[in-house]
């Protein structure tokens, strides 16, 4: 069985008007797999807001404190004849409102709940359609929609609950997960696989950068010309990704699932397809059935067109389900 772990409060998280993560990417894809009955068979889950012992794994203690504490209670955001628009941004592409941070925490806390699902055996595997993203996000800061690495809690929880000894997260989000790489960057517990549009924001993910002291080589960064496709990305995740993950041996894969590689998102210029999304996702089950029983918590991260984020999703989904 695969679980699907969404909730209205991932909506409470506004960044007004214009901006591209949107409440309107969780509405789009609710819908998309609410009106097939092919997905009637899925497990409904709900978040549960994460402990700060979690968070104090992956980020700065003060860092949390701080995010807690520095958003503003009145903030208003929208559009009003008698009120004036106002957006407290804590980086130039991050704007927050007032539940950001209990929406960030409780997708996090979500994540871990799939997680706990896979690993007491009730499912095989889960999509967590969470926002706010959370690749982006450092040991110290928050950057590019993201205030929570939730990817990196889970791997981290996984760990601490788990004892779990080898985790992968494999990142095809249009964008390098700079925030998820510095975490792991010297650890070799942890895999860090992305592929990603080069050069491109955030400018990190250059394939010289593969971990520093024991971690080195437990880094593998993939970077594509502007314009890579379906080809391309099934190339490294067949020819690249598998024999490095044969001798890796993870326990359970996490994906930062972006859909922003779509050839219709405005945000990226890569070209891949909405079939291609579940390809890439019959190759990393096939990992999955390969190197660890089956289990894969795959997490929500970029797409802005919502068309093809919903249509991505879906084929996403449906792989999975396989």
């Amino acid at each position: 069985m695969t679980g699907y772990l969404s909730s209205l409060h991932f909506r409470e998280h506004l960044t007004g008007p214009g901006h591209p993560e949107t409440p309107s990417r969780l509405d789009v894809i609710d819908r998309q797999i609410r009106r097939n009955p092919l997905f009637n068979p899925l497990l409904h889950l709900s978040p549960r807001p994460i402990g700060d012992e979690w968070l104090f794994k992956v980020h700065q203690a003060d860092y949390i404190r701080q995010l807690e504490s520095s958003i503003p209670s009145d903030l208003w955001i929208g559009r009003s004849k008698d009120r004036t628009e106002r957006l407290f941004y804590l980086d130039p592409d991050t704007p927050v409102s007032p539940l950001s941070f209990q929406t960030a925490r409780l997708a996090a806390g979500g994540i871990c709940r799939a997680a706990d699902e896979i690993m007491q055996n009730k499912i095989r595997n889960a999509f967590c359609a969470v926002r706010p993203p959370g690749h982006h996000a450092g040991i110290s800061q928050a950057m590019g929609f993201c205030l929570i690495n939730h990817a990196a809690v889970a791997a981290r929880y996984l760990q601490g609950r788990y004892n779990m000894e080898r985790v992968v997260i494999i990142d095809w989000d249009v964008h390098h997960g700079n925030g998820t790489q510095e975490i792991f960057y010297e650890d070799p517990s942890v895999f860090y696989f992305s592929v990603h549009q080069y050069p491109f924001y955030p400018g990190t993910g250059s394939s010289g950068e593969t971990g520093r002291g024991e971690g080195e080589g437990f880094t593998l960064n993939a970077p594509l010309d502007r314009g890579g496709g379906d080809r391309e990305y099934f190339d490294l995740f067949e020819n690249v990704l598998f024999p490095r993950l044969e001798v890796f041996k993870p326990q359970l894969i996490i994906i930062s699932a972006g859909f922003d590689a779509h050839k219709d998102d405005p945000l990226g210029q890569m070209e891949l397809s909405t079939e291609g999304f579940g390809r890439l996702t019959s190759i990393v089950k096939k990992m999955a059935e390969q190197f660890c029983n089956g289990r894969i918590v795959s997490i929500l991260e970029g797409g802005y067109n919502l068309q093809a984020l919903a249509e991505s999703v879906e084929k996403h989904l449906s792989a999975l389900m396989e």
